[in-house]
């Protein structure tokens, strides 16, 4: 990997223990100013994403991606002026027609998808069903919701939006439950 993908206080620090490494091969270049600059400007998409059980079942969405249906756990984008865990409420309320309650952090997940090069950081959390409003309107590009088991979601491989929604499952079926605390409110 280049050095300054490390980040820029590393291949300064790296400098002389690298030139030895690389001894008979020419070693990195430092990066430009334009590498600098779009290194620094980079940042992740911010996302939420809620794991909903309901006696084994799974709450999850079916919605459109360009033309193609597939499934995905309540999701999407914080937006500004919320914190992680209205976004994780809204999300799901819009996406399904749920209301949930949190009940923890099922984890933190770093993704690049391979279809368009955007990484996005995702807030997984855990949740218990409330009420379900069936004549909420649903957001656009969503079929609406559906309860599966996990076995029927493996069935269902072809149609997944990303790996992510059996990673966060997994994770949540192997009790990594995290405090709603480890959330810090907005400053």
């Amino acid at each position: 990997d280049p050095l300054w993908s490390r980040g820029l206080g590393d291949v300064y620090k790296r400098q002389e223990t690298d030139s030895a490494r690389f001894a008979g091969k020419p070693a990195p270049t430092m990066p430009t100013l334009y590498e600098r600059s779009a290194f620094m400007e980079w940042q992740p998409h911010i996302t939420v994403a809620t794991i909903v059980e309901d006696q084994g079942s799974f709450l999850f969405v079916e919605e459109y991606q360009g033309e193609q249906a597939v499934l995905n756990q309540p999701a999407g984008h914080l937006d500004a002026n919320e914190s992680l865990l209205q976004a994780a409420v809204r999300e799901t309320l819009e996406e399904t027609g749920w209301d949930v309650e949190l009940t923890g952090v099922v984890g933190i997940y770093l993704y690049t998808a391979p279809s368009n090069g955007v990484t996005y950081q995702r807030v997984c959390f855990a949740a218990k069903p409330l009420r379900h409003h069936p004549d909420y309107q649903l957001d656009d590009g969503i079929i609406g919701p559906r309860w599966l088991s996990r076995e029927q979601l493996l069935k269902q491989r072809a149609n997944w939006r990303s790996e992510l929604i059996l990673q966060c499952l997994d994770d949540y079926l192997d009790g990594q439950l995290h405090s709603l605390a480890l959330i810090r409110p907005m400053l």
